[in-house]
């Protein structure tokens, strides 16, 4: 690979980095009016797409830190949004449940993602969309697995 292509490519990071940042604002912007603080739908979100996650679990789907999850976790318990339900099999472990309440937070945040992916996918062709989805679970999966690398003590060599 050559040290030009890696220098012109690393503008698609930038590009997501954007998409994501801009995302981010409109929804923290949007859900202050049902009372989610900064990044809560994230949470609540996921827990209601996989019910009875672990927390360790939801840690590494959003590759975030314990401390951040568990502080999450305990924001959304404390307002009846999310419930913990500890695993008959295994006692340590806490599953994690979106609440009656947390249910119908989950409906308007569900559909504020549906707009936002039509608006972000205007003017696109199926194929294109297909295309898009393709790479980026390519890209996922190559920062996800150097993440969890670094999360283990891996110092990466640039």
């Amino acid at each position: 690979m050559s040290r030009r292509w890696l220098h012109l490519d690393q503008t698609f990071l930038r590009r997501i980095g954007t998409i994501a940042r801009a995302l981010d604002s409109i929804s923290n912007i949007e859900f202050k009016e049902i009372d989610l603080a900064r990044g809560q739908y994230l949470y609540l979100s996921r827990i209601t797409e996989n019910p009875g996650i672990t927390q360790m679990q939801l840690s590494e789907l959003l590759c975030v830190d314990k401390t951040t999850t568990n502080r999450a976790i305990n924001r959304l318990v404390e307002r009846e949004i999310i419930v913990k339900q500890t695993d008959p099999i295994n006692r340590k472990n806490q599953r994690l449940y979106s609440s009656k309440k947390g249910q119908i937070l989950y409906e308007t945040l569900s559909r504020e993602s549906d707009y936002s992916t039509q608006v972000a996918l205007q003017g696109l062709k199926p194929d294109e969309v297909e295309q898009i989805n393709v790479l980026l679970d390519k890209v996922t999966q190559n920062v996800v697995q150097d993440w969890k690398s670094v999360k283990k003590g891996k110092v990466r060599l640039y």
